[in-house]
């Protein structure tokens, strides 16, 4: 899990001012990591135990052995704590998927569907192995704002599909064909992560991802 976080300016976890030297500033960076690091994992899991809405600040500092000040120094709140392990699933997705389509490019692969799908691929897997954390956002709970935050990702997400779809960029734009069929694609990508993420096991869920891969190639030729 990655330490994001919503919050900036000093990152001591305590208010302090930065302290002399490298080695100390390294060791207050650390001890900052470790402080997100624990603040999350236990956000996570009251999320998941009770719901975003029922999920209170004092349960997650109990859990965390940090205290409040630093959680609100950190994060803000309950809401910031979502949006982290939200951008964090995100960001582990998009850039697996990006690192799939990268190496399939430098062994040789140009053909836009295949390069798509590698892609995917890769960021069901993810769905698998962060599915403890994909499961919070599967019943669409979150603080005020999250349902426009997930929109603006899906428009990006389906922009970013649009071109790769379309292999190298023609002088044209992509017309309402390619825009649709991306669309759907990236539709189908992501209810599939969703199944993923609550399969009963890892061969379950390779089956799911092996057989929406061979969906994708029907769907996209």
């Amino acid at each position: 899990m990655r330490t994001s976080r919503t919050r900036h300016g000093n990152d001591t976890g305590n208010g302090d001012g930065p302290g002399g030297g490298s080695a100390g500033g390294g060791r207050q960076w650390a001890r900052a990591d470790a402080t997100r690091h624990a603040l999350l994992s236990a956000a996570q899991q009251v999320f998941a135990d009770r719901g975003y809405a029922d999920a209170g600040i004092a349960e997650i500092v109990e859990r965390s052995g940090i205290s409040v000040g630093s959680l609100y120094h950190h994060y803000g709140g309950k809401a910031g704590l979502y949006v982290a392990l939200w951008e964090d699933l995100t960001a582990e997705q998009e850039a697996s998927a990006a690192q799939a389509v990268s190496a399939a490019r430098k062994s040789g692969e140009s053909d836009p569907i295949a390069l798509f799908t590698a892609g995917a691929r890769a960021y069901l897997l993810v769905c698998w192995e962060r599915r403890e954390a994909a499961r919070l956002f599967l019943a669409g709970e979150g603080p005020s704002g999250s349902s426009l935050m997930r929109r603006s990702r899906a428009q990006h997400w389906i922009a970013q599909n649009t071109k790769l779809l379309r292999g190298p960029a023609p002088g044209e734009p992509a017309g309402r064909a390619d825009q649709v069929l991306s669309l759907v694609l990236t539709t189908v990508i992501g209810e599939a992560g969703r199944e993923i993420a609550t399969a009963e096991n890892e061969a379950e869920a390779a089956e799911i991802i092996d057989e929406v891969c061979r969906i994708l190639i029907r769907l996209a030729r």
